[in-house]
């Protein structure tokens, strides 16, 4: 059986490809359609985006999680999960079809309630898909699942470029997504071509709904609370308003979600493989809470540092309220990944009771927050989401902390050497903005000079000197 290490590396390759190219491509995509649609588009669907979150967490029901956490699943397992699945996807869909017309009375926009009925569908063609999705991560099939989604990415992006030329306006992000799914569910058939091949199991429900159900609660939290800022501001302020925040947000996520993406993805299904080694556990996600930081902090440093040009220069100027809202979460977003990390160890030793406990305490800290900050206007929302990711991270090491002597101070003394350098060398990327230059100019001088002085701070550091000879055996074996 190939080493932990080599299995991390082989299914990193090409999760990463998928975050990359996919994202890079929806990035890409994505400015045109910005430079062609207006704030309050994208702030009309983000207003729906609480809706089919939660929805989703209802269908998924951690179910999905179970299985790839499950040691030798069976056809049964497979079977009973794809039959909830659709049953709940079809009950959903059919409630929000009903309630469409209450929340676009709610949020007094009409266009609201043909938007969702016609999106939700997405939410029945997601169900369809997600036991073969659990089958290829089981099996770190993770070149088939790249393919699957920049396909989806990159022909459900044109197709969105074309309707938004052809003036369809907000419909163009609903036709776009529900593209993307169809896209998503071919490919998925093609490659698996799995079908249910046994009836309804009462006991493999039981058995992976006990691990599942506590999945779900705390899926359902962090989804309200990821969706409850977007919620407020619709509803207290304006669409445009939602608009600017959605899409400063959204940037700033991309360095950490590409990253993160790829270690929650690729490190779970590993790692349940060794989950009753606890010393290789905590060795191993050491070196991930090192070598994560290593690469988002400077990324995520530099975009702070010039978000004033990036989206001067990539949106335009119709988008400048956006700045000060990449400024501040492009430095909130950093720590997420030790987040992720924490949660995920937990996942793996099989205690989902305690990721409970911790989502419940962490949601009722953020949500106080943003009710508090509500009347203050939405950069006071922005600074209370920024504490309480600070506020986050502490609270996800507690149990690491107690199970496993991987505590806070521990994990700070991990990355701290990282984000020390990263500040320094940001610095003087920032002070480069106060030169009257072209944005281009601005961020190719100040996004050079942050990545020569971080890697000049690092160039004897072990991680960075093992990450270099990574990178050089990938490319020898690529020639």
């Amino acid at each position: 059986m190939a080493s932990i290490k080599q299995q991390t590396l082989s299914s990193s390759k090409w999760n990463f490809i998928e975050r990359i190219s996919s994202q890079g491509i929806q990035f890409l995509l994505g400015i045109i359609m910005a430079r062609l649609l207006l704030p309050s588009d994208y702030g009309t669907i983000g207003l729906l985006a609480i809706f089919f979150d939660i929805s989703q967490a209802f269908i998924d029901s951690g179910f999905n999680s179970a299985l790839i956490r499950t040691k030798d699943p069976t056809q049964k397992d497979y079977s009973t999960v794809f039959y909830f699945n659709l049953l709940i996807s079809v009950a959903v869909y059919a409630i929000l079809f009903f309630l469409a017309p209450s929340i676009a009375g709610f949020f007094k926009i009409p266009i609201l309630c043909p938007i969702l009925r016609v999106q939700a569908v997405t939410l029945i063609i997601n169900a369809a898909m997600a036991v073969q999705v659990s089958m290829l991560n089981i099996q770190l099939d993770f070149k088939s699942l790249a393919k699957r989604k920049v396909a989806a990415t990159l022909i459900s992006g044109i197709c969105g470029v074309a309707f938004a030329y052809a003036g369809f306006g907000v419909w163009s992000l609903v036709h776009q997504q529900i593209i993307a799914a169809g896209v998503n569910l071919v490919f998925i058939c093609y490659v698996c071509r799995w079908i249910p091949k046994a009836g309804f199991s009462t006991e493999s429900f039981k058995r992976l709904g006990a691990f599942g159900s506590k999945l779900l609660a705390a899926g359902l939290l962090h989804t309200f609370y990821r969706n409850f800022t977007t919620f407020a501001i619709g509803k207290f302020y304006s669409a445009q308003d939602l608009g600017y925040y959605s899409r400063g947000t959204s940037i700033a996520d991309l360095p950490g979600s590409t990253i993160n993406g790829v270690l929650q993805t690729v490190t779970y299904p590993i790692l349940a493989k060794i989950q009753d080694d606890d010393e290789q556990l905590v060795r191993i996600y050491r070196k991930y809470i090192r070598i994560t930081s290593l690469g988002i902090f400077i990324i995520s440093g530099i975009l702070c540092a010039l978000a004033k040009p990036v989206i001067l220069l990539i949106l335009t100027d119709k988008w400048a309220e956006s700045v000060i809202y990449l400024h501040i979460f492009a430095f909130s977003y950093m720590f997420d990944h030790l987040s992720t990390i924490n949660l995920n160890l937990l996942k793996v030793k099989g205690r989902s009771d305690l990721f409970l406990k911790l989502e419940i305490l962490k949601k009722t800290i953020s949500i106080s927050l943003i009710l508090l900050a509500i009347p203050h206007g939405i950069l006071a929302i922005c600074f209370a989401k920024f504490l309480y990711n600070q506020i986050a991270v502490f609270i996800n090491t507690y149990y690491t902390g107690k199970l496993f002597h991987l505590g806070y101070i521990q994990q700070v003394k991990d990355f701290s050497p990282y984000l020390i350098r990263c500040i320094l060398a940001c610095i003087p990327a920032y002070l480069v903005t106060y030169l009257e230059l072209p944005h281009i100019v601005t961020i190719f001088i100040g996004g050079s000079l942050a990545f020569f002085l971080y890697w000049l701070m690092l160039r004897k550091n072990p991680d960075m000197l093992e990450l270099v000879e990574l990178l050089k055996e990938r490319f020898k074996k690529k020639k």
